[in-house]
């Protein structure tokens, strides 16, 4: 891990002159005259259509994304893994004539998530991995309400109506979850959550640790995978209750209740127990704004011990240099979900530090579409 420092300030040309020399590089990419000459020269022919192809990704982007959701949706991948089929066989049951099938294939076929065999098709690299990969599959599923949202991205922007996903999520506004929501949120959340505890425990953000509070913890994946990884590690969960009460029933299931257990309690409105030496927040700042960010710090930073240890692990911005997930994906899904916002490692150090931790330290963004992960310290 690195400590969090200021980027080293880089000297620069006069701003007069930079503005000017990138004010007359964007005149000439949008000019049409630029761009058909750029395609015909030798040396920029291969960046200009590498630009061109980006871009044109980037307008077809939600058509990629679809195919990916039909596939999910009639469950071809799944149907592929005995092997290759033709579009005939796979077309049976689905209600789709067999050129309709063919057609989709193709399409999955330019996408690598099949793959042709003669006349037949069989799992791609990126199906097979989607097969393999359970929580895809289920956030491909739950994505209808964000592509909803995003119909007018204009309008959601500007706050007009109510968003799909502010009705999913609904608990980040206070309201308590019923049972069978609370079973749905676990659902969509343990299907990613393993991940995000493969990039703490590569971090080493929990060495050392003998009793972990995970706050806000779902419905408990992230505490196993932990607890399983790491034998000498008790660990106590805290959620609201219809949430604690899904991750109990999991610690029972996976034969480890002799040393996790789970706790229902509202974290913005009742201080956290005592008596972890760490405490993790995974997936959870973001999904709340600042004041209710602070809060929760605060109530982590109380129910610390002198030197206890903070983790912090979810998707995050990319600050001065803006990243696709944080910047793009997650920063119009909590637009959507009426709540939270991705926010840099800087701006999640200066929250910790006003909370009152010091040493905060950011491990190396290995996978940062899962988590970056940051840890810090209680004072001694």
């Amino acid at each position: 891990m690195a400590a969090l420092t200021d980027p080293p300030q880089r000297t620069e040309a006069p701003r007069g002159l930079v503005e000017a020399l990138r004010r007359r590089r964007d005149a000439l990419i949008a000019s049409p005259r630029f761009q058909a000459w750029a395609d015909r020269f030798p040396l920029t022919r291969r960046l200009a259509r590498r630009e061109a192809r980006a871009l044109f990704d980037l307008v077809a982007g939600f058509v990629y994304a679809q195919t990916l959701a039909a596939c999910v949706e009639l469950e071809l991948f799944e149907r592929l893994r005995e092997g290759p089929r033709s579009a005939e066989a796979l077309a049976a049951g689905t209600g789709l004539a067999p050129e309709a099938m063919a057609r989709l294939c193709r399409a999955a076929v330019s996408l690598r998530l099949m793959e042709r065999r003669g006349d037949r098709f069989a799992l791609g690299p990126l199906g097979a991995a989607t097969l393999g990969a359970a929580g895809v599959r289920e956030m491909v599923r739950h994505h209808r309400l964000l592509y909803a949202d995003l119909a007018d991205p204009v309008a959601l922007l500007r706050g007009e109506g109510a968003p799909a996903l502010a009705g999913y999520w609904s608990y980040v506004r206070g309201g308590a979850p019923s049972a069978q929501e609370a079973a749905r949120y676990s659902r969509l959340m343990a299907a990613s959550q393993a991940m995000v505890a493969e990039e703490v425990l590569r971090a080493g953000a929990l060495r050392g640790v003998r009793r972990l509070m995970d706050v806000g913890g779902g419905d408990g994946t992230f505490l196993e995978t932990a607890a399983r990884r790491l034998p000498r590690l008790r660990g106590l969960l805290v959620d609201l209750p219809p949430v604690a009460a899904q991750a109990q029933a999991r610690f029972a299931r996976a034969g480890l209740a002799d040393r996790l257990e789970s706790r229902g309690a509202d974290m913005l409105a009742a201080p956290l127990p005592a008596g972890a030496d760490a405490a993790s927040l995974v997936r959870v700042l973001y999904d709340h704004d600042e004041p209710a960010a602070r809060a929760i710090l605060a109530r982590v930073f109380a129910a610390l011990p002198p030197g206890g240890r903070i983790v912090v692990a979810e998707p995050m911005a990319g600050g001065r240099r803006p990243d696709r997930v944080g910047d793009a994906y997650f920063a119009f899904y909590t637009l959507a979900m009426t709540s939270g916002a991705p926010r840099d490692p800087e701006t999640h150090g200066r929250l910790l530090a006003e909370a009152g931790f010091e040493s905060v330290r950011v491990a190396r963004r290995a996978r940062s579409f899962a988590a970056t992960v940051i840890t810090a310290r209680r004072p001694a």
